[in-house]
Formats: structure tokens, C-alpha cells, sequence
């Protein structure tokens, strides 16, 4: 019995040890910084915050709409500037950098990213007549809470979520990972702000991003401002890939000029 007893208390002190060390490091694992890099003929800006500057590459500036993207946890958002400038030429795109990776400096928290994104917001309204904004997985909850903070045109959702809280809840089942997280990006309690016509693109595959989670978020998101489109085939990670995803989003994006 003493054994049985013994060997209990040290599986406690393992698991509680083991919740420790996802508290203490949650940051690491919810953000995963990518190096600055060097693009040939794109253009950026830089937005000096108090704590942090942050890089924002920027495209066809010159155009009156515009587009703002907000890129996933790992993200190098210059790995789109391509594919961005070919399927929206006549539209002007922003690709933030968030704090710590590419080349903006600082370090990563929810409250940062969402006062970051609404500075960067009233920079580029200043030149434009129309901002959509566009998060894609991460920064779905970033562009949600911004839609509700400021007028967008339209709002695209990539591979979305309810909370981050959940998702990290579906990977992290034996852990209490809804009590422990400090970044929460809980779209599922703003999106019923958001006024403005949303567009849903999910993964049929999304081993991240699990359909149940962004099912929750579409269910509370208002009927009358919701689309949906499934890309057949697509990961997580590869959704971007498809032929569907850029068709999807020029269709969407076309709607509103």
C-alpha cells in the first residue's frame, strides 16, 4: 500500500510539474518567431510603437482599397508577398509583422498584438478608402478582434478558431490548458460584434485547427454576414496552396468594390 501510495505522489508531482512548465512556457509554444528576410522589390514601412517597431511589408500602396494580413504562429508573412501581389493587383496589401519575428522588434503577447493591430489599422486608413482585413490561423483571432474595434470592409478567416484556449485544449487533453493560458484570443465571445461580411476558409484536413473548433466560431458568427468555403484536400499548413483558396478570396474581396 505504501508503494501504491508512493508511487502516486510522485505521477502528482510529475503532472504538476509538467503544468508548471506549460504555464511558464506557454509562450514559446504559442509563438514561434521566423528571421527577417530580404525581399527584392517590395516596399515597407516601419510603425514605432512604445515598447517595439513593427515591419509591414507593403504592396501596390498606391491603390484605394486596401488589404491588411495577419499570418499564422510560424509565419514569415513575406513568404505570401507573392501570391498576394498576383491575386490582388489592383488592391493595396499590408503584411504585418508581428512583435519578434521578421524584423519587428519586442516580444509577442495577445494584448500586444491587438493594440498593434489597431495602430497599424489608423496608419493605413490614412491613405485608404476601404481596409478588409484577412488573420489566417493565429491571426484570425487578431483580425476578429480587430473587426471589432474598427470599421473593416470585410473580414477573412483562415483555418479560424473559437479560442486558442480550446484548440491548445484539443492537443493538450490530460492538461487543465484552459486554466493556464495567459493568450487566450477568445473570437468566439467578439465575433458576435463584427458587422461587417465574413468569409470562413477552412482546411478539409486541419489537423491544427480541428473542424469542431471552427465550427463553434461560425455557429456564433451573425447569419447575415456569413460565408463559408471548404477547400477540398487542404491541411493546415498547405491550404494556401490550392487554387480554391485564391479564387475564394478574389471572389469574396471583389463583392465589396
Amino acid at each position: 500500500m505504501k508503494g501504491i501510495l508512493y508511487a502516486g505522489h510522485v505521477a502528482a508531482l510529475i503532472y504538476f510539474a509538467l503544468c508548471a512548465l506549460l504555464f511558464l512556457f506557454q509562450s514559446r509554444l504559442l509563438y514561434l518567431p521566423r528571421k527577417e528576410v530580404a525581399l527584392e522589390g517590395v516596399g515597407a514601412i516601419r510603425l514605432q510603437r512604445d515598447d517595439a517597431t513593427l515591419k509591414i511589408w507593403v504592396l501596390h500602396p498606391e491603390a484605394r482599397a486596401a488589404l491588411i494580413y495577419f499570418g499564422g504562429n510560424a509565419e514569415d508573412v513575406s513568404d505570401n508577398a507573392a501570391d498576394f501581389a498576383a491575386a490582388f493587383p489592383d488592391r493595396a496589401i499590408y503584411l504585418l509583422n508581428y512583435r519578434g519575428y521578421g524584423g519587428s522588434t519586442g516580444h509577442p503577447s495577445e494584448e500586444a498584438l491587438l493594440s498593434d493591430a489597431a495602430a497599424a489599422y489608423d496608419l493605413i486608413a490614412a491613405h485608404h478608402d476601404r481596409i478588409a482585413v484577412l488573420g489566417r490561423s493565429l491571426g484570425s483571432g487578431v483580425a476578429v478582434a480587430l473587426a471589432t474595434r474598427r470599421p473593416v470592409d470585410r473580414l477573412v478567416l483562415i483555418t479560424p478558431y473559437d479560442s486558442i484556449a480550446n484548440v491548445a485544449a484539443d492537443h493538450f487533453a490530460w492538461f487543465p490548458v484552459r486554466w493556464l493560458l495567459r493568450d487566450r484570443y477568445d473570437s468566439l465571445q467578439r465575433i458576435g460584434a463584427v458587422h461587417a461580411p465574413v468569409l470562413a476558409v477552412l482546411a478539409e484536413h486541419d489537423e491544427v485547427v480541428l473542424r469542431a473548433r471552427s465550427d463553434a466560431l461560425l455557429a456564433a458568427t451573425p447569419s447575415g454576414v456569413r460565408h463559408t468555403v471548404l477547400i477540398r484536400g487542404a491541411t493546415h499548413n498547405d491550404i494556401s496552396s490550392f487554387p480554391a483558396y485564391w479564387q475564394s478570396l478574389q471572389s469574396f474581396l471583389a463583392s465589396a468594390d
